[in-house]
């Protein structure tokens, strides 16, 4: 009885001690509402409902991206909009089918999201890849959206990048060589990688993010990247040079420059002339690639509002969001 006694505590004893070494249960924080709608095929995406009042803005993420990407950025929103977010088939929770990732029918995914919610004329803004799909979307169906934003999402698939990656092998080794990998203690958990992101990219994806985009260890830490290559690659293909003549609704467009080149030659503290004079070629490139996009869209839509944003991450709503909050509300308020 006595051994038995003892034999049941120390048992005991190791379950709370295996207990308490798993890690604890993540909750999502955000405030959204999660539903998932058929769009054709057996297939569906996720759609998050943020809630809010006025006029309803659609968000649909960038490239790698789901729509938890907004996690944080769609709270503020829902103070002046009704705001839903849009992960595209491929992506997180949403369905992985072989095929169906060319502009177009990932237009008519949003299409089909926006049908099956009765969402009347909303405002469509994507970020990066999303402005694909908000120009398939537009030019099919004008009378389907109010509005359009452009969150940096203006990328000519058909540009070669060849001799601007031949230009950049010419920089300052640390600059050349781009952000470190995160190491194994940077992805020892997710809190830890958003830390390495502060450091590295100036900016955080919300944890939720995370979590949809890569896989959660038993341990905690962040697993592989969920979503396989060949996704990517099939919409890569399926992506066409931009082309906004077709738009018949007003448009808000943003737009990243490059960070002036004395504050680059601060940070990367170039060595020789010919690390200088390649530094300057670069930064002339990313700024001629740019103004290329922007007169591709004043040509198109010439009544478009532009805001060009110096030195802002790709990510412009999380590194720059008062601002864009501020032109997105003016935008959205201002329309009939």
């Amino acid at each position: 009885m006595r051994y038995s006694t003892v034999r049941l505590a120390a048992m005991a004893g190791l379950a709370v001690t295996f207990l308490c070494a798993q890690p604890a249960q993540w909750k999502d924080p955000s405030p959204h509402r999660i539903q998932f709608v058929p769009v054709g095929d057996g297939v569906q995406v996720e759609v998050l409902d943020w809630g809010g009042s006025g006029r309803v803005l659609v968000l649909l993420a960038g490239s790698g991206n789901t729509a938890h990407m907004f996690d944080d950025f769609a709270v503020n929103l829902a103070e002046f909009c009704h705001v839903y977010g849009v992960t595209r088939r491929g992506y997180g929770a949403s369905s992985h089918p072989e095929s169906g990732y060319d502009a177009k029918r990932l237009g008519d995914d949003v299409l089909a999201v926006l049908d099956a919610l009765h969402l009347d004329r909303p405002v469509l803004a994507g970020h990066s890849l999303g402005g694909h799909e908000l120009t398939a979307l537009a030019t099919a169906h004008p009378s389907r959206v109010a509005g359009l934003i452009y969150m940096d999402s203006t990328s000519d698939p058909t540009f070669d990048w060849r001799p601007y990656m031949e230009l950049r092998k010419k920089l300052p080794p640390a600059m050349a060589a781009g952000y470190p990998k995160a190491s194994a203690e940077d992805r020892r958990s997710f809190q830890a990688y958003r830390e390495w992101q502060r450091r590295n990219l100036g900016i955080a994806f919300p944890e939720s993010e995370l979590r949809n985009d890569f896989a959660t260890n038993p341990d905690g830490s962040m697993g592989e990247y969920r979503t396989p290559v060949s996704v990517q690659n099939a919409i890569t293909a399926g992506m066409r040079k931009p082309d906004y003549s077709g738009i018949r609704v007003p448009v808000l467009a943003f737009y990243t420059l490059p960070t002036p080149l004395e504050s680059q030659m601060k940070r990367h503290q170039p060595q020789t002339a010919a690390e200088r004079a390649a530094m300057k070629q670069v930064l002339d490139a990313d700024d001629a690639w740019a103004r290329r996009s922007i007169d591709r869209m004043r040509s198109g839509v010439p009544a478009a509002r532009v805001v060009e944003m110096p030195a802002a991450s790709h990510c412009i709503f999380l590194s720059n969001e008062p601002e864009v909050l501020l032109e997105i509300r003016q935008f959205v308020t201002s329309l009939p």
